[in-house]
Parts: structure tokens; C-alpha cells; sequence
């Protein structure tokens, strides 16, 4: 049965245990292939890297199903209310950004999958929920298909992830801005190099590396309205979950990071992630800050171009920033130009 916790095997008695975990380590490019390369509204949360990074710190207790295919895969958390409730939820749980059934062959490895949980939980009806779902895409139309005759679906909520296009690079993209925004970016970016501002991009290539620049992004966050606030990244456990996730992405050569710093005092960061697909890579965007006390930098707005500027130069062709819901992710429609619609379901078998 493909159930394993992700915990270091240690001695003899443990050895099974080592060997599963290998197994499912063995999975891992095939999950970065099948997340890149399947359409996802957001492949990057689709990802290995994000996936388990929230899976190792906010829910260790948790036993993952997977199945693999060569062109499919399932990756579940097992959350078991008592012996006739059971759920099997994506491996990051909390967003729900990424889809836990990918490839070609989904349908195949979820056909499969239920059969697993009807034999490994006899006496319950589990719930499977179904995250990252674009209602209008292929997955939805087969899944529908393949299971509405004997599963029931319930829409358990919804999102909107917001991309833009890094075609013609960043003359490109800035054409597609309006005037105002150029204009106001060319003020920025003025004020800022006149006031000594200076940003450098962070390639972190060891652990130490990774943990000292992470070190360094905290140390900004705490002068910070989210750091002043207690409502940013600094607390636990999503000090533990960005921790978790700069590590992974920087063994992976996929963190790309950049520091503000004024007469050698960091002053700002922002930092994401890489998805290579054989179509082009895709940037998703994770967190940016900067000290409280030099808003009228346009640091936020200055990082993000920065970034942008990087990622033309490696020839990255997508940017995606995340949900945009609620009046303080609005600042993302002046970079962005599509919303992508995600939804989650729920999937239950019929009496």
C-alpha cells in the first residue's frame, strides 16, 4: 500500500520505512515534470518544492498517499477524523493552489487511487479533495466523465490566480503597462538611485547560504507593517514553512532572490521560485517586504521590477504573483493581465 510518513528512517526496524521514502524521493522529477507541463493555473504550487515544504512543516503527522505513473501521479494527506470519516487532501492543504492529480493519465492514477482507499479504509467513505481545478480546462471535463456516474462533486470553493506574459521581455511587458505605471516605476527607480539604494540578486548555492540570506529577509520583515503588525512571515508556522521552502528552492538552483540595502543596511527582499517546462520557465512570485520606514521609496514596487528584469535576462517567459482577492492583493493588477479561476472539490462516492 503506497502510505509512508516522511520521517528519517533510523536504524534496522526502520529500514521498510527508509526504503518507501526513497521510492516516493524517486517520484519527485517526475512530480516536477507532470507540475510543469500539464496547464496548471499555478504549476509552480503544483510543485514538489511547495507541496512538501507545507506538508513537512505544517502537517508532519500526517501519513501521504502517492501513486506513480509514467505520465501520472497522486499525491494525497491522510486526515482521519475516526473509522468512518476520512479525507485525503492535497499535500499542501492550506491554499489549496496546487492539484494533487496530474499528467495525462490522472484519471488512470485516481481510478486507481480510490480503489486504494476503499481497501485500505473498509468501513469509511472518504472524501477526496480536489484542489487547483480550472473548471473550464481538460482534468475538469475528464474527471467529470470518468467519475460522475458513481462520485458526487461539490464545489468547495474558489480562487483566482493572477499571470502575465514575458513575451519581448521587459520592453515587452512594459508596453503592455499603462503609461502611468511606467511612469511612476521611471520616478521610483530615479529616487531610489539618488538615494543610494542599491538591490543585488542572491544565488545561495549551500545550506549556510540558504539560512543566512532567509536570516537576513527576517531581519526585514521585523521592520516591517506585516513585522510591526505580527502578521507576516516571521511567525510560526509560516516562519517555518518560507524557511523550509528557501531551502528547497535554493538546493533546486530554483530561488531567485533580491535584497534592498542603503549604506550597507538591507532594507528590503523578494524573493519566488522557478518552474522549467520544456515551453519556458515559469516565476512564480512568493513574498517581498521592506522597512516600514521608507514607504515613500516604492521599494515594493521597485523589488518587482528587479525581479522582472532578472527574469527577462534568463529568458523566463511567464510571471505568475498568486491569488488576487481582497482589497490588498489588488496592487497585483498593475503587473498581471489574466486571472486564472481555481476551484477545490470534493469528491465523494454515491450510496
Amino acid at each position: 500500500m503506497p502510505f509512508l510518513t516522511l520521517t528519517e528512517a533510523d536504524g534496522a526496524a526502520e529500514a521498510e520505512n527508509a526504503a518507501e521514502i526513497q521510492a516516493f524521493r524517486a517520484c519527485l522529477p517526475l512530480w516536477e515534470r507532470l507540475a510543469a507541463s500539464t496547464a496548471q493555473a499555478d504549476p509552480f504550487c503544483c510543485g514538489p518544492e511547495w507541496q512538501l515544504a507545507f506538508h513537512e512543516n505544517m502537517t508532519p503527522d500526517k501519513r501521504l498517499f502517492y501513486l506513480a505513473r509514467p505520465d501520472g501521479l497522486a499525491v494525497f494527506s491522510e486526515f482521519l477524523a475516526d473509522r468512518r470519516r476520512v479525507f485525503l487532501a492535497p499535500a499542501e492543504n492550506g491554499w489549496l493552489f496546487g492539484c494533487p492529480v496530474l499528467g495525462a493519465d490522472a484519471c488512470e492514477v485516481l481510478a486507481a487511487s480510490l480503489g486504494a482507499f476503499d481497501a485500505a479504509y473498509p468501513q469509511a467513505l472518504p472524501h477526496i479533495i480536489l484542489s487547483g481545478i480550472r473548471p473550464a480546462g481538460p482534468l475538469a471535463a475528464r474527471l467529470l466523465h470518468r467519475f460522475g456516474g458513481s462520485y458526487a462533486f461539490f464545489r468547495h470553493g474558489s480562487s483566482a490566480q493572477c499571470v502575465a506574459s514575458l513575451e519581448g521581455g521587459l520592453d515587452g511587458y512594459l508596453s503592455r503597462r499603462s503609461g502611468n505605471h511606467r511612469a511612476k516605476l521611471r520616478k521610483a527607480r530615479r529616487r531610489a538611485a539618488e538615494g543610494g539604494v542599491v538591490f543585488t540578486r542572491e544565488l545561495p548555492a549551500t545550506r549556510e547560504e540558504a539560512a543566512a540570506l532567509y536570516a537576513r529577509m527576517l531581519a526585514v520583515e521585523a521592520k516591517s507593517w506585516k513585522g510591526l503588525g505580527q502578521c507576516g512571515m516571521a511567525e510560526s508556522p509560516a516562519r517555518e514553512f518560507y524557511a523550509a521552502l528557501v531551502q528547497k528552492l535554493a538546493a533546486a538552483g530554483k530561488l531567485r532572490a533580491i535584497m534592498a540595502s542603503r549604506d550597507g543596511e538591507d532594507i528590503g527582499f523578494i524573493f519566488g521560485g522557478l518552474t522549467e517546462a520544456p515551453d519556458g520557465a515559469t516565476y512564480r512570485g512568493q513574498q517581498f517586504s521592506y522597512a516600514a520606514a521608507e514607504q515613500r521609496l516604492s521599494l515594493g514596487n521597485l523589488l518587482q521590477l528587479e525581479t522582472l528584469q532578472w527574469l527577462c535576462e534568463e529568458g523566463v517567459l511567464r510571471y505568475d504573483m498568486g491569488p488576487v482577492t481582497g482589497p490588498r492583493m489588488e496592487y497585483k493588477r498593475h503587473w498581471t493581465e489574466e486571472d486564472l479561476e481555481i476551484q477545490t472539490w470534493v469528491m465523494v462516492k454515491k450510496p
